[in-house]
């Protein structure tokens, strides 16, 4: 993102450095700092960004005058003062301004008389030790795009969301621009996708490592950790699937706004966005998978600590049975004055008790 010169050092629109105005010269643009939501505004002509830093208003002015070029400004998280006089200045509708303002819209595509409002959902992969003790993998943002005839405006929510990496790689191949601003549309469109796909690719070997996980013997892997996983994915396919049909539209011709040339780069992006789609339904369905094995492992698990459980209680059983009999204390009962009969006792019981640990053995229940 091109650096905001000071006003010790401004710069008009050729480029040169403007000092105080002589007597014969005309009247010099003067820049003005722009708003604090603003992060970039830029004027392009041809496909090449005119120097200088510039006002919305002077932006728009410069290439209504010239009948030429295209304006696009980049907003963060803007209030509804702060995007007010831009509104007004381009004509935005007041619908898409206030969903433009506070966010938390699904992907959507909306046209409004000779405006079109696009809002795509971005995501973000989160690094993490083991996706078996991650509380977060996926931390998604928004952006949303108004795109006219001479102008784009775009408005990001989010701390990943940024466009200055993309802007710089515009502005330095001017033939990517030549179509006016639907081929920033389609740029942004692109770089949210191609995001998609790198997210989707880590996710996919966390997948596969929380699946060895799983089926590894004496795993520590839980339903709960597989559900939190689950949700994560989730907020992958939210950002995902609703995208698919906006992107066929504008790959149709849904509005002039696009032209021939750019909607078969959109339909590329459609592309993408399907396979994207269909890899993240894969996902969905395989740690259901997961989650089935892991709840047949628990009832596995739980059949046999019962009967481990029932073995003992069995053997345990033995030596109280008998010492509870000969603990009636009754005057007359038989062996009472035997002299070994309590080693012959405790012989038996523990013989018993070995009978029955060994057949338990032979069976796997021990």
């Amino acid at each position: 993102m091109p650096a905001i010169p000071s006003f010790g050092n401004l710069r008009g629109r050729g480029g040169g450095v403007r000092g105080r105005r002589a007597p014969a010269q005309t009247a010099q643009r003067r820049p003005q700092p722009l708003s604090a939501s603003v992060v970039d505004c830029g004027v392009y002509v041809g496909g090449e960004r005119r120097p200088g830093t510039w006002t919305h208003e002077e932006a728009v002015r410069e290439v209504r005058d010239r009948d030429d070029g295209f304006v696009w400004i980049g907003l963060h998280e803007p209030t509804e003062l702060q995007i007010q006089g831009i509104a007004e200045t381009f004509g935005l509708h007041e619908l898409a301004v206030e969903d433009a303002v506070h966010a938390h819209q699904r992907p959507k595509l909306e046209r409004y008389d000779d405006t079109l409002f696009m809002v795509f959902r971005t995501v973000r992969y989160i690094e993490h030790s083991s996706p078996t003790t991650a509380n977060e993998i996926v931390e998604s943002g928004e952006l949303m795009a108004f795109l006219g005839k001479d102008f784009i405006i775009t408005v990001r929510h989010g701390k990943h969301t940024g466009l200055a990496r993309l802007r710089r790689e515009l502005d330095a191949d001017p033939e990517r621009l030549q179509n006016g601003p639907a081929d920033v549309l389609h740029a942004i469109a692109d770089h949210v996708v191609d995001h998609f796909l790198d997210v989707t690719d880590k996710i996919e070997d966390d997948i596969d490592e929380m699946e060895a996980e799983v089926f590894a013997p004496r795993s520590r892997v839980t339903s709960e950790q597989i559900y939190l996983f689950k949700r994560e994915v989730l907020e992958l396919r939210r950002a995902v699937s609703p995208l698919a049909t906006p992107m066929r539209r504008l790959s149709e011709g849904y509005t002039r706004l696009v032209p021939e040339d750019v909607r078969s780069y959109f339909r590329n992006v459609h592309d993408h966005v399907t396979t994207v789609a269909e890899r993240v339904e894969s996902f969905d369905e395989l740690l259901t998978t997961l989650v089935d094995a892991t709840l047949g492992k628990i009832t596995l698990q739980l059949n046999s600590d019962m009967r481990k459980i029932t073995a003992w209680a069995a053997i345990i059983a033995v030596p109280t049975a008998i010492a509870g009999i000969y603990g009636m204390n009754f005057e007359y009962m038989p062996e009472l004055n035997f002299k070994y009969g309590y080693p012959l006792v405790l012989g038996i019981i523990l013989g018993l008790c070995l009978l029955l640990y060994r057949i338990f053995r032979k069976n796997r229940w021990l």
